[in-house]
C-alpha cells in the first residue's frame, strides 16, 4: 500500500496546505471542515472494520458518504443545513485530492455526485419594534452587569453584529466623535472570512458605550463578563436569551419566537428596510458579500406587505373579458 493512497496524509495536506495556506479561510470555517472529518473518519473505520491509519482514499465512497449523512440526520439529529454543510466539506476534500492526483479524478467525480438535500428556506424571524424595546428595557441600568447587558443589546441592535463579532469587538475598534453629529461615530466590525466593515453608531449607542470604555486601553474587549474577562459568543447568546425571556412578561409575543443574537441581526435589517434604507446599504451594514443574501429581507418585507394588502382587498364581482375581445392589446401586438 503506497503512502499516496492513504487517506491520512491527504487530510493533513487538505487542512494545513489548502484551507490555511491556499485559501486562508477563517478559523471557524477551518474548524467546521475539521469537525466534519473528525466525524467521517471514525464512521468509515467502524463501517469498514478498518483501522483509521489504514483507511485509503477510495474507501470514502459515495455509498459510504450517503450512509454517513443519513446517520447525521437520524442519530445525531442534525438539521438539513448542517448535513449540507458537512457534505460541502467532503466535496471540497475530494476536489482537493482530485486536482493533485489525476488517477483519482474518477473517484472525485463520484463523490461530488452525492447531492445536497433541498432545504426549505425558513421565514426570517425578527422582532417588532415594541418587542425589541422591551428587551432593551429589561436590564437594570443601575447595576454594573445591567449596564453592560443593556450596552451589549443596544450594540447588537445598532450594528446587526453576529454574536462572535460583538464578543471580539475591541475598544480600539470604536471611533467616537462629538455626540451632536449622528454620522461622526462608527465601529470597525471584524466579520466572517477576516472581512471588516465600518458601521455607523447611533448617538444613543455612543452615549451608552462611553462610560463602559472610559479609561480602558484600545486592545481590550468592549464587553467583559462579571470576572472582568472577555465575553464569549456563548456569553453573548446567553445574555440575549436571558433578557428575551424576562421581556416576555412585558411583551408576551416574544415568548412565541426563538430569540438569539441572530434574531436581533435580522431585526436590525428589517427595521432599516422599513425605515427606507436601501438594500445595498443594508448589505454593507450587515457585511454580506452577496446582495442575494440580503434580499431575503426584501422578500420578507414584500410578503408582509402582500398579506397586509390582501386584508384590504375589496371583494366584488369582477367582469373578466376574453383576451380576444381586448382590441387595444391585439392592435398593440400587431404593431410590434
Amino acid at each position: 500500500m503506497s503512502n499516496d493512497s492513504l487517506l491520512g496524509p491527504w487530510v493533513r495536506r487538505f487542512l494545513l496546505e489548502h484551507l490555511v495556506g491556499e485559501r486562508n479561510l477563517a478559523p471557524n470555517t477551518q474548524r467546521s471542515y475539521r469537525d466534519t472529518l473528525r466525524l467521517l473518519i471514525p464512521f468509515a473505520s467502524d463501517i469498514l472494520n478498518k483501522q483509521i491509519h489504514r483507511l485509503e482514499v477510495e474507501d470514502i465512497s459515495a455509498d459510504l458518504i450517503k450512509q454517513f449523512l443519513q446517520q447525521l440526520e437520524e442519530k445525531r439529529g442534525c438539521a438539513i443545513g448542517t448535513r449540507n454543510q458537512r457534505l460541502a466539506a467532503i466535496h471540497s476534500l475530494a476536489q482537493f485530492i482530485g486536482l493533485r492526483s489525476p488517477e483519482r479524478i474518477a473517484w472525485c467525480g463520484t463523490v461530488r455526485t452525492v447531492p445536497f438535500k433541498k432545504n426549505k428556506r425558513s421565514c426570517v424571524s425578527y422582532l417588532d419594534k415594541f418587542e425589541m424595546d422591551a428587551i432593551l428595557d429589561s436590564p437594570d441600568n443601575t447595576t454594573a452587569q445591567g449596564y453592560r447587558d443593556h450596552s451589549l443589546l443596544l450594540y447588537l441592535y445598532n450594528t446587526g453584529a453576529r454574536a462572535d463579532e460583538a464578543a471580539q469587538a475591541l475598544v480600539g475598534d470604536l471611533s467616537i466623535g462629538g455626540l451632536p453629529r449622528r454620522d461622526s461615530s462608527s465601529v470597525l466590525v471584524h466579520g466572517k472570512g477576516n472581512k471588516t466593515r465600518q458601521c455607523p453608531l447611533w448617538v444613543r449607542t455612543v452615549k451608552q458605550l462611553k462610560p463602559l470604555i472610559d479609561g480602558r486601553s484600545e486592545d481590550e474587549r468592549i464587553f467583559l463578563n462579571r470576572r472582568g474577562q472577555p465575553m464569549t459568543r456563548f456569553g453573548v447568546h446567553a445574555t440575549v436569551c436571558r433578557h428575551a425571556e424576562a421581556a416576555s412578561s412585558k411583551a408576551p409575543s416574544i415568548a412565541q419566537k426563538k430569540v438569539s443574537p441572530h434574531t436581533i441581526r435580522h431585526t436590525t435589517a428589517m427595521h432599516l428596510l422599513k425605515s427606507g434604507v436601501d438594500i445595498n446599504t443594508i448589505r454593507a451594514w450587515l457585511g454580506h458579500v452577496s446582495l442575494n443574501t440580503t434580499n431575503i429581507y426584501a422578500e420578507a418585507d414584500l410578503e408582509m406587505k402582500a398579506k397586509a394588502l390582501a386584508t384590504c382587498e375589496i371583494e366584488g364581482d369582477v367582469v373578466k373579458s376574453h383576451w380576444r375581445e381586448n382590441t387595444d392589446l391585439m392592435e398593440f401586438l400587431r404593431t410590434l
